[in-house]
């Protein structure tokens, strides 16, 4: 079999050559063997043909007038488009510097005039096999090029589901744990208030009674009285055991807070009030709220919660995405002082403090729209088209991972069939806006359910 005539079916060969006699004989040769053949007689429409096809191959004359093989040769190398095809230079000339010159400048081989038939095909058709398996190498380079990339994606994203389960299930049980060891002796405290507070009532009313029986009474007594302040003890006893139980019952909401950020017990889809899980979240970011950098005001956060059905939810990870952004809002707004310059001031003061705004809102297509917005330095323009990247981070190193926006992003993409939207604010800062299903039936258009920057 002919591997030579099976290769080369419909691949073409420039010849650029000023003579016609050597042009005839070229392509007699050529076509015979079942090239096609395309005719240049000078450099100039050699690189002018380039404009309109590009051949397989091109055997190029040295000594033409114009632009020599030389030129036309180093012009096709300095071509990105042309640069990858094989030129094989075609010359009379016998003296080995104008070989070594043409190689340098790019050429595969170089045959010498007068042309041996059977020499030139041979050539053809080595460098146009070498170039067929060249591309061939490449495409299958790029083929596990992608394959690796996509292989790459598969791992960072099962890296982001482990580490999202271990952080989820390690938050929710330590969240859990505390909230049933203070649940505990906090049900006993507040159970034992109101029997204790019937109890002083009474012992309060004996004194009385005593007294109305008893008097004056004894000496012993009216000193001890007068020590104890009596008087003071029985009006403040009220008051105080009012304390006790407004702060055991305080306590008792933090508990229940902190059952509903952590949710463990609630795996599952449910219906759950989404402003229940911002308010428990923030309750857990309670302390990064009063003034934590020492040159700011205290946070101010503004609820701006309108009617919300219950929806239906993993509320667990919904509460973990809130976690996220408003952490992530809080330490934007805790590096306000870190970026300005040595003669700048803070740009917030007592009347215009640093600010995170929430709003809720549900809307006509059944949607729970949540949007958190901050009054802080925001987000380049630069890094903000990766916010969503696994890995990625705008913060110092050893204070991100890179994994908080990227898990929220899949939190509501992939298990809620929603939306993460970033948008920067006309007055600086940052917005963030989730839409999530209200309920998990409905249908959600393919192309909601994305993450965007806009």
């Amino acid at each position: 079999m002919d591997l030579r005539n099976s290769s080369i079916s419909q691949q073409t060969i420039l010849v650029v050559d000023d003579t016609p006699t050597n042009i005839q004989v070229l392509f007699d040769l050529l076509d015979a063997s079942g090239y096609r053949v395309a005719i240049a007689k000078s450099g100039e429409s050699a690189l002018k043909r380039m404009q309109s096809s590009l051949p397989d191959l091109i055997l190029l004359d040295v000594m033409m007038p114009g632009i020599d093989g030389f030129e036309t040769c180093r012009t096709l190398k300095a071509n990105a488009t042309t640069s990858d095809i094989p030129v094989i230079f075609m010359t009379a000339l016998a003296d080995t510097v104008d070989k070594v010159k043409g190689l340098k400048l790019g050429a595969v081989d170089y045959i010498t005039k007068p042309i041996q038939h059977e020499e030139v095909l041979a050539r053809i058709d080595v460098h146009l096999q070498l170039r067929h398996l060249r591309q061939n190498l490449e495409a299958q380079v790029a083929a596990r090029t992608e394959e690796l990339t996509h292989a790459l994606g598969t791992l960072q994203q099962a890296q982001l589901h482990l580490v999202q389960s271990e952080k989820m299930s390690s938050l929710g049980q330590l969240v859990a744990g505390i909230a049933h060891e203070i649940n505990n002796p906090i049900n006993f405290i507040y159970g034992n208030l109101n029997p204790a507070s019937g109890y002083v009532n009474d012992l309060l009313q004996l004194i009385e009674l005593y007294q109305t029986h008893q008097s004056p009474p004894p000496e012993a007594v009216q000193a001890f009285m007068e020590d104890i302040d009596l008087e003071f003890l029985r009006e403040d006893m009220p008051r105080l055991m009012g304390s006790m139980k407004l702060g055991a019952s305080r306590i008792r909401q933090i508990v229940l807070s902190l059952r509903n950020f952590s949710r463990i017990d609630e795996a599952e889809v449910k219906a759950v009030n989404i402003h229940e899980g911002i308010d428990s979240t923030l309750l857990i970011l309670q302390h990064r709220l009063k003034q934590s950098n020492p040159g700011l005001p205290k946070i101010k956060i503004v609820k701006d919660y309108g009617h919300l059905p219950q929806v239906e939810c993993f509320a667990s990870q919904l509460n973990q995405v809130f976690m996220n952004i408003l952490a992530n809002a809080i330490d934007a707004l805790d590096g306000v002082l870190e970026t300005l310059d040595a003669d700048q001031t803070s740009p917030y003061s007592p009347e215009f403090p640093p600010c995170i705004h929430i709003q809720t809102r549900s809307s006509a297509e059944g949607w729970a729209v949540i949007s958190i917005r901050d009054n802080g330095p925001g987000i380049p323009e630069a890094a903000a088209k990766q916010i969503f990247d696994p890995f990625f981070t705008t913060k110092p190193v050893g204070k991100g991972t890179g994994l908080g926006m990227s898990i929220s992003h899949q939190i509501i993409t992939q298990k809620h069939n929603g939306s993460l939207e970033y948008r920067p604010c006309s007055e600086g800062g940052a917005e963030f806006t989730i839409k999530i299903p209200v309920c998990r039936s409905q249908e959600v258009p393919a192309d909601r359910a994305t993450a965007a920057v806009v």
